[in-house]
């Protein structure tokens, strides 16, 4: 779902913004820990040395930058459907349907924060630290991971009220938006440059 000015409300509007700036935070400690990768690798190569813990500061990034991600590709629905007989039921079915595959996330990413909170809690009782040379103090990248969750929690629990809402006014078209799978139509015009949204129509008519 894209922010679309004022008619999409203030608490969507923060969603986006808030997902905005969590998906560019995990997407910055991907490339960090892609770059600390390969610097290992060719110090390794040219210099028989290597940076000690680059794999366990990945596996750190790519936990962390996952959960932060999560909010932005729900409400851009960019997860992957296969909704090979969903495109062939009526109009009331699919936005019942995609409510309940909007629950079905809640649900699922609820019971993982549970259990995630509790070796949160763990973690920061006994101080736990990585088996490793770093012997990093567990809490900190357990907390980011953490963190990453309760945003898209949030995030999801949000589309999930402003689509039942919708479905109880009757209007099947926002919850299509919302929570729906999106259509042939939409996928092209994301791919399409800045200006040709209308499918190249706009350029024929200028030539």
């Amino acid at each position: 779902m894209t922010e679309r000015g004022r008619g999409v409300p203030w608490s969507l509007r923060l969603a986006e913004r808030a997902s905005l700036a969590g998906v560019w935070f995990g997407g910055a400690l991907v490339i960090l820990a892609a770059f600390l990768i390969g610097y290992d690798v060719v110090v390794r190569k040219l210099f028989n040395v290597t940076v000690g813990g680059a794999d366990e500061l990945s596996g750190y990034a790519l936990a962390i930058g996952t959960t932060w991600s999560l909010g932005f590709t729900l409400l851009h629905r960019a997860h992957i459907r296969i909704d090979s007989l969903y495109i062939h039921f009526p109009r009331p079915t699919r936005a019942a349907l995609d409510i309940l595959g909007l629950a079905g996330f809640v649900a699922v990413f609820g019971l993982v924060a549970w259990y995630g909170w509790g070796m949160v809690a763990d973690t920061a009782a006994m101080g736990a630290r990585s088996m490793s040379p770093l012997s990093t103090p567990l809490i900190i990248p357990q907390s980011l991971w953490f963190a990453g969750l309760v945003l898209f929690l949030a995030v999801a629990a949000l589309l999930l009220l402003h689509a039942v809402l919708a479905l109880l006014r009757g209007d099947l078209a926002t919850v299509q938006t919302i929570a729906g799978s999106r259509s042939i139509k939409e996928e092209i015009a994301d791919e399409l440059p800045p200006g040709h949204e209308d499918g190249g129509e706009g350029a024929r008519r200028t030539a």
